[in-house]
């Protein structure tokens, strides 16, 4: 088989066994085999020496022979047909089903069990999250707008910030999950005509027959109106909601590059690892480099997604098969491999109290700007005229320290001495000490993320306790 980058070299065990073409198949045998057991139970002549028969071999995948049946059938289905029957030395899988009956189900089985497991990992994101926004609740950082010094906030509350947007992708996730349909035994183009055959007609044991089915595959809901494909309309919502999970992790990722280019936080630096192959002393932020590739990777196959959805003909076309045999794994490969990556960036990440003391005391003057506007305004003076006067004093002072021409920030001095602001030196220190480590409401909002956290991780615990894996 010819190898998957991103399933060899990014996704997890889990993700990579439910869509690796040999977990593929046994999927399918064992869907075959449920349909079997059901159609038996119904009345159908089917013998318990061929189910057995079936069952024992199941496992057995050799997927040159099948591939090399393929050549021969030009048909994919039909020669994993051909497989299953010649192993186990029976005729009686497939009846009374069509193709779709099989690949959607099984695809759909595929997709449901992969967003369980991106379920729980989001969930150990937001509680990994969770842990480093108390441990920084209280540590003061230069909040930045624009990229720009802007307000004092803490490290704790930055986290809290896109941990709060993950919880909100994470209860869309819960939305699709709990609503996700699959589209059962429903024949060529969903008339259910040909298991009706099988059983002389009889609806009631048509409709028992894909009631049992859709018990094994573990998905509540099900399609009552669908042709011979389910509308890829849901195709379209799981891929978007992986892109919307991938979203938060990407937007801290791009953060923490930021902050690390200032030396005020990293994601951690591991024993042998190697910054650059031509400077020593780089420690990339390869890591998060990685989560914003697969956010990008996503964005593909969103687009990849959304250009299937409303291009349905009729009851159903396979146009979309040779889209989808790429977009479904490999998008699930990717959102596994950011998430498996962004986990391991919080268990080594760090932040320098140090430097972010420094940045923060050069930065103060233009951060209590604001806090200094709205002291002046209580004195009287107008508004616009005290934000222009602290304007032009702020830029010249910029200006100043681009140039060398001053070597520590002195914009307090020049608003002491600036007659459009009513307020004494003494007055302006006695701003900057008692509001220097003043970062508003950050503090309680962290203690609402947290909050809210516990009570996700009490809802999946098997989540919250997930650890991720060794990664390149």
């Amino acid at each position: 088989m010819i190898p998957n980058v991103l399933a060899e070299r990014y996704a997890s065990k889990a993700i990579a066994n439910i869509w690796s073409a040999e977990g593929r198949i046994i999927l399918e045998r064992e869907f075959w085999i449920a349909v079997m057991k059901a159609q038996q139970d119904l009345g159908l002549d089917i013998p318990q020496q061929a189910i057995d028969d079936y069952e024992k071999v199941k496992e057995q995948v050799n997927l040159k022979s099948i591939m090399d049946r393929e050549r021969i059938t030009r048909h994919d289905v039909k020669s994993r047909i051909d497989e299953f029957c010649d192993l186990a030395g029976h005729q009686h899988i497939h009846k009374g089903m069509t193709s779709r009956d099989l690949t959607e189900n099984v695809e759909q089985l595929q997709v449901y069990r992969s967003l369980l497991i991106i379920r729980d990992k989001t969930v150990a994101a937001l509680t990994a999250m969770s842990k480093r926004s108390q441990q920084w609740r209280d540590l003061v950082i230069t909040g930045r707008t624009h990229n720009v010094a802007a307000q004092p906030t803490t490290f704790g509350k930055r986290i809290a910030m896109n941990g709060e947007e993950l919880a909100d992708s994470l209860t869309s996730l819960e939305a699709l999950i709990s609503s996700y349909k699959v589209r059962g035994l429903k024949g060529a183009v969903g008339t259910q005509m040909d298991q009706l055959s099988l059983f002389d007609g009889d609806g009631a044991r048509a409709a028992d027959l894909e009631e049992r089915v859709c018990k094994h595959l573990g998905i509540p809901n099900v399609f009552t109106n669908v042709g011979q494909v389910y509308p890829r309309s849901l195709d379209l919502r799981t891929v978007s909601a992986l892109l919307d999970l991938a979203s938060a992790p990407s937007s801290f990722c791009t953060t923490l590059r930021l902050m690390a280019g200032h030396e005020t936080a990293s994601e951690g630096f591991a024993p042998g690892q190697t910054g650059s192959s031509a400077m020593p002393h780089k420690m990339n932020s390869r890591s998060c480099e990685r989560v914003n590739g697969f956010q990008t990777i996503l964005k593909g196959y969103h687009t990849m997604a959304s250009g299937l959805a409303g291009d349905q003909w009729n009851e159903g076309d396979v146009s979309c098969s040779v889209v989808r045999r790429v977009m479904l794994p490999d998008a699930f490969y990717a959102i596994d491999g950011l998430f498996e990556t962004y986990l391991t960036i919080f268990n080594q990440m760090d932040a320098y109290p140090a430097v972010i003391e420094a940045e923060n005391a050069h930065y103060l003057p233009f951060l209590m700007t604001t806090t200094i506007m709205m002291e002046a305004v209580k004195t009287g003076v107008g508004r616009e005229s005290a934000h222009k006067a602290i304007k032009e004093n702020a830029v010249a002072t910029v200006a100043a320290l681009r140039t060398r021409e001053i070597s520590h920030n002195d914009l307090i001095e020049r608003l002491a001495n600036d007659d459009r602001v009513p307020l004494s030196l003494s007055q302006l220190e006695e701003i900057m000490e008692n509001n220097k480590a003043s970062t508003g409401t950050a503090t309680q909002q962290v203690d609402q993320f947290v909050k809210h956290v516990t009570a996700v991780g009490e809802k999946y615990p098997a989540g919250a306790a997930y650890q991720p894996g060794d990664i390149l």
